[in-house]
């Protein structure tokens, strides 16, 4: 069960940092659904993919709500457009575990976008060794959400399905 939880509060951060890291730092994706495969490696979690129904509001809503939350456990947290894209550099601590990350942004966010992201994780269960880690996400914009969906579903693996306005509740199933 922990595991499923860490990887829910993962996923979900990742969802949102790649979707709309700050709202007026990168640009708000197209308004549908998306489909999102992330692929890791240094790590024994196995390829995912969701799908994300949203709108400008949506993605609006998720960096307000993210912000504040980064603020508390990230000491730094840098974006910064490039000639191909974006940026991002942070450094972040939960649960005793102190994270450093890269992440190079591109794409349209219209019809696709692609984050690429490495990080060294240290601390943690006992003290454990430093961990690196690569991910990429690749999203892609299938078209209109589908009938029975409304802005902030996320379909994840095995079908559970999440609204991300109901940020409230999944922050008590994250690890303190």
């Amino acid at each position: 069960m922990t595991r499923k939880l860490a990887l829910l509060g993962s996923t979900l951060c990742l969802v949102v940092s790649a979707g709309s890291a700050c709202a007026d730092d990168m640009p708000v994706r197209k308004a549908g659904l998306w489909e999102m495969k992330m692929v890791r490696t240094g790590t024994s979690m196995p390829e995912m993919t969701m799908q994300h129904c949203t709108d400008e509001t949506v993605d609006k809503e998720m960096s307000n709500n993210v912000s504040p939350m980064a603020k508390q456990i990230c000491s730094r947290q840098d974006i910064r457009k490039t000639a191909t894209g974006y940026v991002s550099d942070s450094e972040c601590s939960v649960a005793g575990i102190n994270t450093t990350s890269h992440a190079e942004i591109t794409g349209d966010f219209n019809s696709a976008y692609t984050v690429k992201t490495s990080s060294h994780a240290q601390g943690g269960a006992a003290g454990a060794a430093g961990r690196d880690t690569t991910m990429q996400l690749e999203a892609k914009w299938l078209g209109a959400c589908k009938p029975d969906q409304k802005p902030g579903d996320i379909v994840m693996p095995g079908g559970f399905k999440m609204n991300v306005r109901d940020m409230d509740k999944l922050k008590a199933l994250l690890p303190k």
